[in-house]
């Protein structure tokens, strides 16, 4: 122990630190085994415990290079083998991986926001058990603008997304709808509504316009058009907010990971939030 010039007590910072916080990936497609290596190459504070797949055989060889191996478990196993889940999986399996954790009271970080507007009591267990659910920024940039905003008054959140084809292609809104896209030879809208119903009709694709919608004035009050563009290569969006703090606009072009839906900087953004969590210097609320 050591004195601080006012004569208290100040324990040595080694003393201090902190066990790593023990990380569980669900889910291993282009997102998932992004954010599974950068831990396993090394992230400070966090420690990669787990990772459960849909395919445990095929997990186990894609893992197989890691210099730390880790358990490739079923969801239910997870768990108790770590303080913090990342859910990358299909958005049907989102209650059965975040709940358990919820209820022991740790932390689920989200990517597939738009399935919580079909799971709303995740949000009254994790307040009911001390558990947190976060919606990392992802593929959007501004977040922390728009939830600055929504401390005042926002009047209105207007998004427009351009996605190429192929990234929109067997959508269930376009597939009820008889709406077909393949061989269109420029932009067409494909949907005007809220980010409520774009979660319903493109559930692989939305993610992002339900996050906006959280961060501002909800779901049914944003308003969404989606483009599908055949001479994109990037997944775009722009947003329009208007509020009583500030009038700003965003745009941004996402580049695709190996799956069309989905861009690299999610990915990303996950890393970004965990690397704050322990970090001595945080930047962004």
């Amino acid at each position: 122990m050591t004195e601080t010039p006012l004569g208290l007590s100040q324990t040595p910072a080694h003393a201090r630190a902190l066990p790593p916080l023990r990380v569980a990936v669900a889910g291993l497609g282009a997102v998932g085994l992004k954010i599974v290596e950068a831990l396993d190459e090394g992230l400070d504070g966090c420690v990669l415990t787990a990772v459960s797949a849909r395919d445990r055989t095929a997990a186990v060889d894609r893992l197989s290079a890691l210099a730390r191996p880790v358990p490739v478990v079923d969801i239910a196993e997870l768990e108790p083998l770590a303080d913090l889940v990342v859910e990358c999986a299909p958005a049907a399996l989102l209650p059965s991986i975040v709940e358990p954790f919820l209820r022991a009271g740790k932390t689920a970080v989200v990517l597939s926001s738009g399935a919580l507007l079909a799971n709303e009591g995740l949000v009254a267990t994790a307040r009911a058990h001390g558990g947190q659910i976060v919606v990392p920024t992802g593929a959007l940039l501004g977040l922390d603008a728009v939830t600055a905003a929504a401390e005042g008054e926002i009047r209105a959140v207007r998004m427009v997304t351009r996605k190429p084809v192929r990234g929109l292609v067997g959508a269930p809104y376009l597939v009820e709808n008889g709406i077909a896209i393949e061989d269109i030879t420029g932009p067409l809208r494909i949907f005007h509504g809220t980010p409520r119903e774009a979660a319903v009709g493109f559930p692989a694709n939305l993610n992002v316009a339900v996050a906006l919608s959280l961060a501002g004035i909800g779901p049914d009050r944003t308003t969404l058009e989606i483009w599908a563009d055949p001479a994109l290569e990037r997944n775009t969006h722009r947003i329009e907010v208007e509020a009583d703090s500030a009038t700003f606009t965003m745009a941004i072009e996402n580049i695709p990971t190996d799956n069309p839906k989905t861009g690299r900087i999610t990915a990303l953004s996950v890393l970004a939030y965990l690397r704050k969590l322990r970090a001595p210097l945080r930047v962004g609320s």
